[in-house]
């Protein structure tokens, strides 16, 4: 069985707190050989090198970097991963984790160069772009997945699972909210979170979208979303806030608010819930999930939480490095299982062609990839496309001030600004 090599770029946030220390446990469990992480400068990497609580979880593994962390902090590289990705061996696998509005070049990148490739969430912010996407992996036998990790929560495929034999009704009205910690506004969010970019509901009101068609199947049909805006300690402008309105085909409603404002010094380290109300024959239904803290509270001498609070709401389910049977520590949650079920099913497809012709290759890489999208439980371009339309729109929404853009379906999906009368 080969394993594979991996090129993760980006070095931030994500990399740091999930993608890493995922990827560092499929090397030691025999799915990953080396790993390469490239990133706009040096700092990140430096990081990411010297965290204790990697090197303490994974004693012994490392990373290549790109530039060396011996390069001058302020030196910047934003062209290096298109030279990272094109030295390396065909079908192995790119991971993406870079801000939202990059995702498509360096995703377009990784299939030129003939790389399976796992993208964070969202995919990209045009949805002709997923369908290009769709479209040159498929003809090239490449697999393409997308992180959206709450899809692998376990409260939410026993909700699908649910939804299918209608034991809650049919969804009518729903709220979701996702709030980040306050000191996101320090990090390097306030370098491209800005107002022209993006903003909460595309980078993280986006997660519960795609779950809501995750439980139930309805495609969205109208988006509506305001946002307000404030500075980031550097000065530039972004939208802290957001909700946005979203109506299905159904004409279920779903109401989602955003923000970067979750109180550094609260419990939690963000504040995120989904509830649904459904109706049923002379009955309702409902769902509802508390996803910040699940149930266990922790009170420690020392603040250690993530704005350094002494009592902290904890979520075992999402990650967490702890003990195991192996050296060092390994890590558990739906967010690891994310990153392990794309980075396995490129592996799983490298090795079932091993030994066919090119053309029976291409064909079983197809085959493969069809099963995927039918599943339904890793995200793909094909599977979760109308996330693309939702955050289409959403951004012409916002940036009309949370008029209301309609989304359609057919032989040529696309968005339409709704026209004031």
């Amino acid at each position: 069985m080969n394993a594979l090599e991996v090129v993760i770029v980006g070095g931030g946030m994500i990399t740091y707190d999930l993608i890493l220390p995922s990827v560092y446990h499929l090397q030691r469990t025999g799915y990953v050989a080396g790993i390469k992480v490239c990133a706009l400068d040096s700092p990140p990497l430096k990081a990411l090198k010297n965290s204790t609580e990697i090197s303490e979880a994974f004693p012994g593994q490392d990373f290549e970097a790109f530039p060396s962390v011996s390069e001058p902090e302020e030196n910047k590289y934003p062209d290096l991963f298109k030279e990272v990705i094109a030295k390396m061996k065909s079908r192995q696998l790119v991971i993406v984790a870079m801000p939202d509005q990059f995702h498509y070049s360096v995703v377009m990148e990784a299939l030129k160069n003939n790389q399976h490739v796992l993208c964070v969430k969202p995919l990209v912010l045009k949805y002709e772009q997923a369908i290009e996407i769709e479209k040159t992996a498929y003809e090239k036998g490449l697999f393409v997945g997308i992180e959206y990790h709450k899809r692998f929560d376990r409260r939410s495929l026993m909700a699908k699972r649910s939804y299918e034999l209608k034991q809650f009704g049919e969804f009518v009205m729903g709220e979701a909210k996702l709030i980040e910690p306050y000191l996101y506004r320090s990090s390097n969010f306030q370098n491209w979170f800005t107002c022209d970019k993006t903003d909460p509901f595309v980078y993280i009101g986006c997660h519960y979208v795609d779950l809501v068609y995750f439980i139930t199947g309805l495609k969205p049909v109208e988006v509506s979303v305001s946002g307000i805006k404030g500075k980031f300690p550097n000065g530039n402008e972004g939208y802290m806030w957001a909700t946005g309105r979203i109506r299905f085909e159904n004409n279920a409603i779903l109401s989602v608010i955003d923000g970067l404002g979750y109180p550094d010094q609260a419990a939690g380290s963000n504040e995120q819930s989904l509830q649904m109300f459904f109706e049923g024959d002379h009955k309702t239904g409902m769902l509802k999930h508390n996803d910040q803290f699940r149930g266990v509270e922790h009170s420690y001498l020392d603040g250690i939480g993530c704005g350094g609070s002494h009592f902290n709401y904890v979520s075992p389910d999402f990650y967490r490095l702890v003990p195991w049977e192996g050296n060092g520590f390994k890590p558990i949650g739906y967010g690891f299982d994310s990153v392990s079920a794309s980075v396995t099913m490129a592996y799983q497809i490298e090795n079932e062609v091993q030994g066919l012709s090119v053309a029976d290759s291409l064909v079983k890489r197809q085959e493969m990839i069809k099963d995927v999208d039918k599943k339904g439980i890793i995200a793909t371009p094909a599977n979760s496309y109308i996330n693309e339309l939702v955050v289409e729109a959403a951004r012409i929404s916002i940036l009309n001030d949370g008029d209301i853009v309609t989304i359609e379906y057919g032989q040529n999906p696309h968005v339409k600004l709704r026209q004031r009368k």
